[in-house]
């Protein structure tokens, strides 16, 4: 049957493609209700019709950069570039996905261009400026980086006196309590801050806790035992609350393992990771924490944490959290079975557990080699490799997938990483599961959280997907880098 084509306005420029039997939309409704996945798609169609469109390359990039596919935006505006050296947008897409990446240097080349095209353009050179600045600032931390001390090393948090007026949750002594801990989330969701000295009190007990762990963490769970595996939960207090609520609080008899991204985006990020890393230092057999790509300085830099921390603590904190995420395992294996880690697999066939051991771990993430794929590459549906949406590690097919099980003597791979909307999903003929448990991920995304349970020995999983629960009024990204505005 023949169909007639719609339009689709984005950008003030028409886009002709077939409807199909789908329900006729403008593509900015797409935009607008968050579907970006599909906004990628429409504007595929139209390019294959017209590839000589700057509008349609630069928009697309766009919707790259809503999914955190920064790799495949910066491709698009490259590509809109080469079209037309003089397309303002093909360098502004460009620079905004450099800087979404932390590759601030690489973004003020764009704006500088964009500038260079447009200089009577306000916003242009305003942009411009806080870009400016930015790389600035890093190179000046650059430059004292060699000079910095240990902070963790200079921190005494028993000579922190705790004022009468404080009313909150208190350590007796020098061990984490789990009243303490209970007092505490109360305290977290009645948006009441700890106190410095418990909070650096906890982040110097879990440093030394995480030290001495290995990169690749084994765990054995015991005949009849049960295990939780939870995803990203990027600062979303109150759905991490949830879990618990679900599924029991962390102990030695209800173990979890949280695989990475405790923070960022969402506005609640100090509370999570503290309410985590107490429960890691009550519990060293009852929860386990694993590095996620936004356990980093450059993520924290731009996404929140950084600000969320000066606003409620101070830079030393911002500091120290710096020092533990440095100190995070990479990865983690279930009774011999399951491999988890928050990314996914390598760049090369080959690797063995024994070299993920071996990775030196207490850096900031590398932008290559194996800790780099660990904490960013992604599957997709195909084999072999190819270069990754995200610009940072590799995409990896069934077929990697099958072999690094296979010469591992392994049965599953679980990570996460990526928001899904069912809150999990199955690929790889089964071999691997993504799991996310950050529901209505930034406030917009519409999609389910999720966790894996595992029960010893036969080791299957049971995944529970849940919805979001309301929160405090105020919205995920409140402390983010006034720079993510250029992304626009």
């Amino acid at each position: 049957m023949f169909l007639a084509p719609m339009v689709l306005v984005w950008d003030s420029s028409p886009v002709w493609v077939t409807n199909g039997l789908e329900q006729v939309l403008t593509i900015s409704l797409f935009f607008t209700a968050h579907k970006y996945s599909r906004a990628v798609d429409l504007y595929t169609q139209a390019i294959s019709l017209n590839s000589n469109n700057v509008v349609y390359w630069a928009n697309r990039a766009f919707a790259h950069t809503k999914l955190e596919e920064y790799g495949s935006a910066i491709a698009d505006a490259t590509k809109a570039i080469e079209i037309d050296q003089r397309y303002v947008k093909g360098y502004y897409r460009r620079g905004a996905a450099f800087l979404a990446m932390g590759k601030f240097k690489e973004a003020l080349k764009d704006f500088k261009q964009v500038a260079k095209i447009v200089p009577k353009d306000p916003d242009a050179m305003k942009k411009l400026r806080e870009c400016e600045k930015a790389v600035q600032k890093i190179r000046f931390e650059e430059a004292i980086a060699s000079d910095k001390i240990i902070v963790a090393e200079t921190v005494d948090y028993q000579t922190i006196q705790v004022e009468p007026s404080y009313d909150g949750a208190r350590i007796e002594g020098d061990l984490v309590t789990l009243p303490f801990i209970k007092t505490m989330m109360e305290d977290f969701k009645q948006q009441k801050k700890v106190h410095k000295r418990y909070a650096f009190q906890i982040l110097l007990q879990v440093r030394k806790s995480l030290m001495a762990l290995p990169s690749l963490v084994d765990i054995s769970v015991p005949d009849n035992g049960q295990f939780t595996v939870c995803g990203d939960v990027h600062g979303q207090y109150y759905d991490l609350l949830n879990i618990f609520e679900l599924n029991g609080l962390p102990s030695d008899e209800n173990p979890y393992l949280f695989n990475g991204d405790f923070v960022d985006r969402g506005s609640f990020s100090v509370e999570v990771i503290f309410t985590l890393f107490a429960f890691k230092c009550l519990y060293p057999q009852g929860i386990y924490l694993a590095r996620g790509n936004h356990e980093s300085k450059s993520m924290n830099k731009i996404y929140g944490f950084e600000g969320e921390v000066k606003a409620k603590f101070n830079e030393r904190m911002v500091e120290l959290f710096a020092e533990v995420f440095c100190c995070l395992p990479l990865a983690h294996v279930l009774n011999g079975k399951v491999f988890v880690v928050h990314g996914g697999l390598f760049s090369t066939d080959g690797v063995k557990l024994s070299d993920i051991r071996g990775i030196d771990r207490f850096v900031e993430p590398p932008d290559e080699g194996l800790m780099c794929e660990l904490l960013w590459s992604d599957p997709f549906n195909g084999l072999g490799r190819s270069p990754s949406k995200r610009g940072v590690a590799v995409a990896f097919g069934s077929d990697v997938t099958k072999r690094f099980l296979e010469e591992n003597n392994l049965e599953l791979i679980v990570r996460s990483h990526e928001v899904k909307e069912e809150g999990y999903q199955i690929e790889h003929d089964g071999k691997l599961i993504t799991v996310f448990s950050a529901p209505n991920y930034c406030d917009q995304m519409g999609n389910k959280g999720a966790f894996i349970k595992f029960k010893a020995p036969d080791f299957k999983p049971d995944i529970k997907a849940f919805d979001a629960v309301p929160h405090p009024n105020v919205k995920a990204m409140a402390y983010a880098n006034n720079l993510l505005s250029l992304l626009g």
